[in-house]
């Protein structure tokens, strides 16, 4: 009697599952990686009255400290793609996390506002290759039904670093200076660097491919041939300039009168990004029930709300609304990135660097242009920019509500 053919083992998921120790790994090391971005992007961003005094110019050359790291992020997010679709995710994050820690130190020791703003602009354009690579390999190395909860989770560490770097900064100031904030930043950069590189699990689902000009045209004009893609881009741009342009002058406001407040008061404000980090998690999980469709539009309209209630007099209205406010920013950032991904399929590198450069061009353009706002109309100006970005960005999220779900997979 022959013998009956030995049971293949199952085959072992390449994916990490929910649950799973890798995945584990692969998410603390992203949120850290998120956490340690927005720390350094934003650190100077509590600092803009400051800086504005200390180096003698405007409220909104004063904001290019912001503007020019931001810009850099957007410049050079598509090269990062490339770079992370050529030598890999892993390698790219890493390096890019990992110098831009240094230059974040370096700017410590700036001799000038001239030269505070290159090294500002060099951190941007480094750490690019991070959130470059970072949606790209969220996509290919975590499972599909984990995913959402996974890149809400990136998101809450971009809240939560882009609060306690804000936080930290405008505490350190007010016990000491500004030199010694940043350098303290760029300190945590440099921990947040080697947690990355140790806990980050290897990628297992990346292929190269060619980066030469005629593919990535090729690819581009795929993914603006995508019905949802290009609104999802203009989402990024219109919601992050309206987000940025809000906190880059909140702080003006709050110096004035009737308020007066000093710095680290100001710098507390930065911790309503705890409820963005709340945010962005529980609306991956909201995704993964109701599809991504029905969830964005009701957060901007969050977003709206907020906005409204800043426009109030007493203190403790403003505050409310910055909250909420932050609440609906970052809930519909984290809906939209994921959307990005689950659309762009094997474009996703190109696609989520598009997506990106669009999220930091607004907050260049838009931040930048909130300044001048600011100059000539105060709050009510400002409130008028950011009501206007709430208002285009809503209409997207109900024309994106309209999108058919892809075939054969999960509702958006």
């Amino acid at each position: 009697m022959p013998a009956l053919p030995a049971e293949r083992p199952p085959p072992v998921p390449t994916q990490l599952e929910a649950g799973t120790p890798g995945y584990r790994r692969a998410n603390l090391a992203m949120f850290v990686g998120g956490f340690a971005t927005f720390a350094m992007v934003y650190s100077t961003q509590p600092l803009l009255p400051l800086l504005a005094a200390e180096f003698d110019v405007g409220a909104a050359s004063a904001s290019l400290t912001v503007s020019a790291t931001t810009a850099g992020l957007a410049l050079m997010l598509i090269p990062g793609s490339v770079l992370a679709d050529r030598l890999g995710r892993q390698q790219v994050m890493k390096a890019a996390l990992a110098i831009a820690a240094l230059l974040a130190l370096a700017t410590a020791f700036a001799p000038d506002f001239g030269a505070l703003l290159v090294l500002r602009a060099l951190l941007g354009g480094v750490i690019a290759g991070l959130p470059a690579a970072a949606m790209a390999y969220i996509g290919e190395e975590i499972a599909p039904g984990a995913q959402a909860r996974a890149m809400g989770l990136y998101i809450a560490g971009n809240a939560l670093g882009g609060m306690s770097g804000r936080f930290v900064a405008a505490l350190l100031t007010d016990w000491s200076s500004w030199r010694v904030a940043l350098g303290v930043i760029g300190v945590l950069g440099v921990i947040s660097a080697l947690v990355f590189w140790q806990r980050l699990p290897a990628s297992r689902n990346f292929r190269a491919r060619a980066a030469t000009p005629a593919r990535i045209f090729a690819d581009t004009l795929a993914i603006y041939r995508d019905p949802g893609l290009p609104a999802l881009f203009l989402v990024a741009f219109l919601a992050m300039g309206g987000f940025v342009g809000l906190y880059n002058f909140l702080g003006f406001r709050l110096l004035e009168a009737p308020y007066g407040l000093g710095q680290s008061a100001i710098g507390a404000i930065f911790l309503l990004y705890l409820v963005g980090t709340w945010a962005s998690a529980a609306s991956g999980r909201l995704a993964e029930r109701r599809g991504r469709r029905k969830v964005l539009w009701p957060m901007v309209a969050v977003m709206g709300a907020g906005l409204l209630l800043t426009l109030a007099q007493p203190l403790w209205l403003v505050i409310a609304g910055v909250g909420v406010f932050t609440f609906g920013f970052f809930a519909a950032h984290a809906l939209a990135s994921g959307w990005v991904g689950r659309r762009a399929g094997e474009r996703r590198a190109l696609a989520s660097a598009l997506y990106l450069s669009s999220y930091y061009l607004g907050a260049s353009v838009l931040g930048s242009l909130a300044g001048t706002a600011w100059t000539d109309w105060r709050w009510e100006g400002v409130a008028a920019l950011v009501g206007l970005c709430v208002l285009l960005t809503g209409a997207c999220a109900l024309w994106l509500r309209r999108l058919p779900a892809p075939a054969g997979g999960a509702a958006d």
